[in-house]
């Protein structure tokens, strides 16, 4: 998780360096091999090496800038839909595969679950290869929204991927809204991916809940989290960010601090409603986030920046995923973990809400002008 979140805005950078499609063949062979090879590991080094390095590498373009560089490429109106529907689809994989994985593992074995795995991967390969392509203009399109064409450059970049992403950085933590958006997007992390993608089929099955019954409830917000995050980029487009944010942040607080007392009363009801209240919050935070990155620091210099504003939602990730393991070793529960990660939802809404717009704006345009 840390390492896939990190490696965001380097990959941002190699895009604008390779391009796209290219990119995104490296990326999927990467996941390739690293599927492949956990087929010959023997030692919990190689699990760690395997898992924990390559397939986070691999899976890290897809699951960083891929969304905000297509949508700032291919669309200049409803920009927000069509980030709410891409980073939607990662619910999809949820709510199609999780269910099916806890059944094959169960009934056969992991490897049969990771094959399906590496199937799927080999497809997208080849699809992504007779496809894809990086630009509108490669098709004889405008982006959506665009009546007239306009002189902007789009070739590839000739300058160094990794000076490029540390000079992103260098520009961006000048600017007080950089710390608050990723302030709160590593507590998005710590209270998504980090915990509940970690830890709550663990929690449930504490409470004798079987495996497939608590990979049916991730799942079952898989479905919701499709729903919400469409909606809410939809919802970007129309509102004010920040206030979106807020509430995002505030109504996922509320819903973990209540889920303990869900488990304790044993009501598959109040998991249901919990999964899909949840749900509909998951990943809703990234339509306003990726838009407010680019309202502040503009459409070029905004695909390396969320990148790291994501690198530090992953740090939280990482943290959570450790810390609610550490936390169960000492009190035999995850429960501390779930408590935590609500109030510290509770304070994420606080820091969205003070972010100053046009304070931001004039400080990033002040920033070019001394560079």
């Amino acid at each position: 998780m840390f390492l896939y979140g990190f490696s965001g805005p380097f990959m941002a950078a190699l895009i604008e360096v390779l391009g796209l499609k290219k990119m995104m063949l490296i990326a999927l062979s990467t996941l390739l091999v690293g599927l492949g090879l956990t087929y010959v590991m023997e030692q919990s080094w190689q699990l760690i090496l395997i898992w924990g390095v390559i397939i986070g590498l691999g899976s890290g373009l897809f699951l960083t800038v891929l969304s905000p560089y297509v949508a700032n490429r291919w669309f200049e109106k409803r920009r927000g839909l069509a980030i709410g529907i891409l980073t939607a689809s990662t619910a999809t994989g949820q709510l199609i595969l999780l269910p099916v994985l806890a059944i094959i593992i169960e009934n056969f074995s992991w490897r049969f679950a990771v094959g399906l795995i590496l199937l799927l991967s080999a497809l997208m390969f080849v699809i992504v290869l007779l496809f894809m392509k990086s630009s509108p203009r490669e098709v004889g399109l405008l982006p959506y929204g665009r009546e007239e064409e306009r002189e902007e450059s789009e070739g590839l970049q000739k300058k160094n991927p990794i000076a490029m992403a540390f000079g992103s950085l260098v520009d961006a933590v000048k600017v007080k809204a950089f710390w608050l958006l990723a302030g709160s997007f590593f507590i998005c992390g710590l209270s998504t991916s980090g915990l509940i993608g970690t830890h709550f089929i663990s929690y449930c099955m504490s409470f004798g809940i079987s495996v497939v019954t608590s990979a049916a409830l991730l799942s079952f917000m898989g479905v919701f989290d499709l729903i919400g995050t469409t909606l809410s980029g939809w919802l970007s487009d129309r509102f004010d960010n920040r206030w979106l944010l807020f509430w995002y942040y505030s109504l996922r607080g509320v819903s973990l601090l209540i889920l303990p007392s869900a488990l304790i009363e044993g009501s598959v009801t109040l998991l249901v409603i919990f999964s899909v209240f949840y749900g509909l919050d998951w990943i809703a935070t990234v339509p306003p986030t990726i838009n407010i990155s680019r309202q502040i620091f503009g459409i070029e210099k905004s695909g390396m920046i969320y990148g790291w504003i994501f690198a530090s939602h992953q740090a939280g990730a990482a943290v959570a995923a450790y810390g609610g393991g550490l936390i169960y070793n000492v009190f035999f529960s995850y429960t501390w973990a779930f408590l935590y990660a609500g109030m510290f939802c509770l304070l994420a809404s606080l820091f969205v809400i003070v972010i100053k717009k046009d304070h931001a704006i004039t400080s990033i345009d002040r920033l070019n002008e001394s560079i």
